[in-house]
């Protein structure tokens, strides 16, 4: 059995760009998505917590970048101002799609992060 703690210091230790990295060796490795277990854990909490979490209105929301919409670089400088990412952090992000920018954010936030990406010629969703 692998060292536990060990492994979480390692993997705290990474940038942004290796967690990336990480992620994708994983999906090829595992054959899964991480975008799909996302989806599919979500319809199972929602159930479980009752019809009560379906009439509540929903207050967080992730901004998702689609697409650069062939305007990468006005995109990449645009990830980089929303997220203080690195150049080499933020290339990858865009060229990644689609991807979270970010998550957990209000309705005006995330209203205003889209307008932000979509000027610079980006494809974006709110879920």
């Amino acid at each position: 059995m692998a060292d536990l703690q060990s492994l979480v210091d390692q993997l705290s230790s990474l940038t942004v760009l290796e967690a990336a990295d990480l992620s994708k060796m994983l999906e090829e490795k595992w054959g899964v998505s991480a975008a799909a277990a996302v989806a599919v854990a979500a319809p199972a909490a929602g159930g479980a917590a009752g019809g009560a979490a379906a009439a509540e209105e929903k207050t967080e929301f992730d901004v998702i970048l689609t697409g650069d919409g062939g305007k990468k670089i006005n995109v990449i400088k645009e990830v980089r101002a929303i997220t203080n990412l690195g150049l080499t952090e933020a290339k990858a992000l865009v060229e990644g799609a689609p991807k979270a920018v970010k998550e957990g954010v209000s309705k005006d936030e995330a209203e205003k992060l889209k307008k932000q990406l979509e000027e610079a010629g980006a494809t974006v969703e709110l879920k």
